[in-house]
């Protein structure tokens, strides 16, 4: 399988153990991997970028992203690899490799996935994604136990996280968690429909409460008292 050119479009918001990898891999193999990164950072995007709307009005920051508008990925990630890749598209037949697994193959339903020049190896030999995690572990790369704490690794501050995988960012993340809490200070939306930072924390403080004194977290006497404590604290 002939490579070119490992690509990493850096967020700014992975975790550091990430990095940490990604340069590990680099001295490791020998591999060169080409860094882009877009020209502004995610905390400039979310909290100062101006948007104009539709009515006319200004929008100071995109905010947290949602289902339907995940704008980081947009532009974090599509717009600078897009950037790198135009101009090596007029003069190659630019083939990419996609690292889908096996197990995750309704994402090549998505148009994103099914261009022509797209190769999916990971599908194509029946890899599930804890087939490449053995792999790694095997190898000596564990991302600093990131994957002891999280299902998946993707950008820390991500509110499409599951309240299992912000708990462990709470819990092991300290720093990481202020910097969360302060920029939900700092934005006009919710960092959750149903919860914001702080109310997150409050939360899992009284699940820790609850579970020191042997009482269970998931019934309806947990879930009264949670609210209360949320709107009078």
């Amino acid at each position: 399988m002939p490579i070119d050119c490992v690509l990493f479009c850096d967020t700014g918001i992975e975790f550091p153990a990430m990095y940490d990898h990604i340069d590990r891999v680099e001295e490791n193999t020998g591999i060169k991997i080409t860094r882009v990164k877009s020209e502004y950072s995610f905390e400039y995007l979310m909290l100062e970028h101006n948007i104009a709307c539709r009515n006319g009005a200004t929008k100071i920051g995109f905010s947290w992203a949602g289902v339907r508008m995940r704008w980081c990925t947009s532009r974090l990630k599509d717009e600078p690899r897009e950037k790198f890749l135009r101009p090596l598209r007029k003069e190659y037949d630019v083939v990419e490799y996609v690292g889908i697994a096996a197990d995750e193959q309704f994402r090549l339903e998505r148009k994103r996935n099914q261009s022509e020049n797209h190769v999916h190896p990971l599908v194509d030999w029946g890899m599930t994604e804890r087939d490449c995690l053995n792999f790694c572990n095997e190898r000596g790369y564990d991302w600093d136990s990131l994957y002891g704490h999280f299902k998946r690794v993707s950008c820390w501050c991500c509110p499409l996280q599951s309240l299992e995988e912000l708990r462990q960012l709470y819990r092991h993340f300290p720093d990481l968690w202020a910097k969360l809490k302060e920029w939900d200070k700092r934005t006009w939306r919710n960092f959750r429909a149903d919860f914001s930072v702080e109310q997150l924390e409050k939360r899992f403080d009284f699940e820790d409460e609850r579970i020191r004194l042997g009482l269970p977290i998931h019934n309806k006497a947990f879930f009264a008292e949670m609210r209360k404590r949320i709107e009078t604290e």
